[in-house]
């Protein structure tokens, strides 16, 4: 049964780290439109770029707030201009493969960036009452390769990260439980399985296709690289990716964690002929596997239960796939030019 909202986003105070980012423009997009009375602080970086959100940089409820995540004093700055009532922790190192590169920084930023940002919070509270929820984002990761009797997945499952980003996203989703039981922040988490659409980053394999079928529409290659093509995943749309945090901060229970998915499962290699499909091509280009694409080891079978946040707040996707697919091609013919 769906639980009755007792609390909005509407005249709210919101903080988005990562708010540069893919899903963070969106979120912000989001809120923005759906609750236009909410007051956004963005955190970013001063070097970070600025394209995903160039269009929001004159809207008067958002707010630009430098800092780093790793620097403790800058998280309490950033935590007490905003003031929140809500959190949306976004930030992270979020490249797989960059991962096992640089193990180190990925659980720097994912695990010591979070205490960081929950001690501000934390001592924001204890001195001046603000109790924000705070929306920890986890990731599908943390499962690891579940055998095929675990799936769908479960949040119950047993977290088995198989890369450097899944532990640092353990780490992340375990701070935001022992600060709940420690000190009774009002986290709530979530693992979000694959979600993609217009702005994702060109690194990511959905994004990374789309991108080379637009350069083959261009006649600006023949050949389409690509890695292993045989991993099954659920596809969601980030636009239902954002709906669904909004739902997640406004309905359940701190404390908990919840698997978020689309509804659509199917290989990659599917999804790449899916993307050729509805392209301007008229013949299928060459596609090559490039070992540069292949991680030393790669979760192949992601599939997810989101029974236990559907029956909370009663979310269900409302992108269709073709429309998520239509958006990313659209994005990168404009980008290309």
């Amino acid at each position: 049964m769906v639980q009755k909202k007792s609390r909005t986003l509407e005249n709210s105070r919101v903080l988005i780290t990562g708010l540069t980012g893919f899903v963070g423009s969106h979120l912000a997009e989001h809120i923005l439109k759906n609750y236009p009375k909410a007051k956004i602080f963005g955190l970013k970086r001063w070097r970070s770029p600025m394209d995903n959100v160039a269009h929001l940089l004159s809207d008067e409820r958002v707010a630009f707030l430098d800092g780093d995540l790793l620097d403790e004093l800058s998280m309490r700055l950033v935590v007490a201009k905003a003031d929140a009532d809500f959190v949306f922790h976004l930030a992270a190192q979020s490249y797989v493969p960059y991962s096992y590169i640089a193990p180190r920084v990925t659980l720097d930023v994912n695990g010591a960036g979070t205490v960081n940002l929950l001690e501000a919070i934390r001592l924001h509270r204890d001195t001046t009452g603000k109790d924000p929820y705070i929306h920890v984002c986890s990731s599908s990761e943390v499962y690891g390769q579940p055998a095929p009797d675990e799936v769908p997945i479960r949040e119950t499952q047993p977290l088995r990260p198989i890369s450097p980003y899944g532990v640092s996203k353990v780490t992340e989703d375990l701070l935001g439980l022992q600060y709940w039981v420690a000190y009774k922040l009002r986290t709530l988490r979530t693992r979000m399985f694959t979600h993609t659409g217009p702005r994702r980053g060109e690194v990511f394999v959905e994004a990374a296709f789309a991108k080379q079928v637009v350069e083959c529409e261009k006649k600006l290659r023949s050949v389409i690289h690509v890695g292993n093509l045989e991993s099954i995943r659920t596809f969601a749309d980030v636009r239902d990716a954002v709906d669904a945090y909004c739902q997640l901060v406004v309905t359940c229970t701190p404390g908990e964690v919840y698997n978020i998915g689309g509804d659509r499962t199917m290989s990659v290699g599917q999804m790449l002929d899916m993307l050729i499909a509805r392209s301007k091509l008229t013949r299928r280009p060459k596609v090559e596997v490039d070992p540069a694409l292949l991680r030393p080891a790669d979760v192949t079978l992601q599939i997810p239960d989101c029974s236990k946040f559907k029956t909370e707040t009663g979310w269900k996707p409302k992108y269709t796939f073709e429309q998520t697919l239509d958006g990313m091609l659209d994005y990168f013919r404009r980008k290309i030019g």
